[in-house]
């Protein structure tokens, strides 16, 4: 590939001899602006998530099995490697550089777009550049970097106004002997001032930092991205504003009288090398992850609500998918166009959630494949389609995935279906006691998989934000162990995403996925139980179950939740349509 080739030649001339590219922004956010996406530039795998590794020689591209279908045919014919994460037999990018960086030898990275845990790994071992910014001159018609207007979220949207936030925080940062605290995480950020932006598609946020310490706010954004009524809200709140770009220094020079609070998963290295030459410091979770992770009363009002709507768009795309398939011509492409018209006549609809997943049989093996204009199967009747999608609303970010029948199906995939959707159901239906955490959780949905020898290379479950990020922790629901990662008890107000999976490569791909809400159950004297409750209401399409794959309980779970989904639905409904939302949530 010429920018390969042509990166090597900078490489060169820098003295770095393996340069890494991970798929990041200066925050360590999850989906990046248009400007970071050098990754995808270099390698033209377009996922949003792998890392490469460019020497004199080789190329390697590391992601995650999401990913693992996408990339090996993105890929093909560039000479870059695909690396495997979690495979038998594949080295992580630290066994690789391990084994291949010789003595002498330099490792080379951007360090604002290299989180400070990884950094902090590569700097035990190997000699590091972190100041340059190598690919910048490979791209030369890079897109700019992205500054677009903040908007207030009202008190009354979110139930907590800034400087109750602030002193939330403040007490936070006294329990760990903490006098000032670095927030780099965008998301984070945009909670704790109640602002929101536009600077990542899908992603409500600004490009920003703030340095809190315990008698003052400083907030850096770019200056393009203020109003006259932005200006005046953060002056009525105590909030200090200066120059986004000016935040290096200011870290630099600032006054320090005590210990200074950072996470290193969500900081980028250079700003790490920079905290740790100014003296003591806290390296622990941001204390605004697990605050902003619980709900609000009035946001989770606010989320019941919109999730409802959700639904109703969702279930009546579907219906129109059934009716339609086969006999009006569309594709992957023009159906996700269709659900994205749909939801977007919402009252209150923003943005999409992240990039609509329309994917027709074999491609939904591919679990976050994307359709384009030029790459679109057509969807006939027969088979698997899949649908993930959602909206940023102002007053929820949803998400939900939904496979139905076309037509005729197979009888194992019936049962692939049956199983995912009795995965999913097991799990919202589970009652569990306080303290536990996903990893707890995480085999419940996975057991009737297990069972019959199948799995999927995802987790289960991820936390959601509130007109934030679709993606959004610390909670969630995996199974794996790994050391040091960090769990986080499942508290009442957080809400979780349900989505097992099947993924059978070349042939069909099956996820079922609600959002459910963490609530408080009965108290007694062996402790306080908790559970789930629905947020999604979308029938699970019968066409596609097969009883005998279930027992008499799951059967129980999924009559249950259809005859909510049809109380919940039912008003939305009318004339031909509230007959097929009948018989699509009717008893079996």
């Amino acid at each position: 590939m010429e920018q390969i080739a042509e990166l090597r030649k900078r490489l060169k001339e820098e003295g770095i001899d393996y340069y890494i590219v991970p798929t990041a922004d200066f925050h360590n956010s999850e989906y990046v602006g248009d400007y970071f996406k050098v990754r995808g530039f270099l390698s033209g795998f377009t996922g949003s998530a792998g890392t490469l590794v460019v020497s004199e020689k080789e190329a390697g591209l590391w992601t995650d099995g999401r990913y693992f279908v996408q990339a090996a045919s993105q890929l093909e014919g560039t000479g870059i490697t695909l690396y495997k994460m979690a495979e038998e037999n594949v080295p992580t990018i630290e066994e690789y550089l391990e084994k291949n960086v010789k003595d002498g030898q330099v490792v080379g990275f951007d360090g604002r777009v290299m989180d400070a845990a990884f950094g902090k790994k590569l700097e035990k071992r190997f000699t590091l550049s972190y100041d340059k910014d190598v690919a910048d001159a490979v791209w030369r018609d890079r897109p700019p970097l992205p500054a677009t207007k903040v908007w207030i979220v009202p008190e009354k949207d979110c139930g907590m106004g800034v400087l109750e936030k602030l002193a939330r925080v403040r007490e936070k940062m006294a329990e760990q002997d903490a006098h000032h605290l670095v927030l780099s995480k965008l998301d984070d950020i945009m909670w704790l001032y109640n602002i929101r932006a536009n600077d990542v598609d899908c992603n409500p946020v600004a490009l920003s930092y703030t340095f809190v310490s315990r008698d003052s706010a400083v907030l850096f954004l770019q200056e393009e991205a203020l109003t006259e009524e932005a200006k005046q809200y953060f002056n009525e709140n105590n909030v200090v504003i200066k120059s986004y770009s000016e935040f290096t220094y200011f870290l630099e020079h600032c006054e320090i009288t005590g210990k200074i609070w950072y996470a290193k998963e969500d900081i980028n290295y250079l700003l790490y090398k920079c905290i740790e030459k100014r003296g003591a410091s806290v390296d622990l979770e941001n204390p605004t992850t697990l605050l902003k992770a619980v709900k609000t009363p009035v946001e989770l009002e606010h989320i019941r609500n919109y999730y409802l709507l959700d639904s109703v768009v969702l279930t009546k795309f579907l219906f129109w998918m059934k009716e339609n398939a086969g006999t009006t011509p569309v594709n992957e492409f023009q159906a996700a166009k269709k659900l994205d018209a749909m939801r977007a006549e919402i009252d209150g609809f923003l943005e999409l959630s992240f990039g609509t997943i329309s994917a027709y049989e074999a491609n939904a093996a591919m679990a976050h494949y994307s359709a384009d204009k030029e790459h679109s199967a057509s969807i006939r009747a027969e088979g698997f389609y899949l649908v993930d999608s959602g909206g940023q609303y102002r007053g929820a970010t949803t998400d939900v995935t939904r496979t139905i029948a076309l037509g005729a199906v197979t009888d194992e995939k019936k049962m692939h279906f049956t199983k995912v959707a009795c995965a999913m159901l097991r799990l919202a239906d589970a009652k569990f006691l306080y303290g536990c955490t996903g990893r707890n959780l995480d085999v419940i949905a996975r057991q009737p998989l297990w069972d019959c020898g199948l799995d999927y290379k995802h987790g289960t479950g991820h936390g959601i934000g509130y007109i934030l990020n679709v993606h959004e922790g610390p909670q969630d629901i995996r199974w794996q162990y790994k050391p040091k990662q960090k769990e986080t008890v499942l508290e009442e107000g957080m809400i979780v995403s349900d989505e097992p999976g099947i993924y059978v490569a070349n042939s069909h791909g099956i996820r079922t996925e609600n959002i459910v809400e963490v609530v408080k159950e009965q108290k007694n004297e062996y402790g306080q139980f908790m559970g789930f409750r629905h947020l999604t209401y979308v029938p699970i399409d019968l066409d596609a179950i097969d009883t005998n794959y279930m027992e008499e309980s799951d059967i129980r779970k999924l009559n249950a939740y259809h005859e909510a989904v049809y109380a919940k639905l039912s008003p939305y409904f009318a004339g031909e349509e509230l007959e097929r939302l009948r018989q699509a949530t009717r008893a079996i």
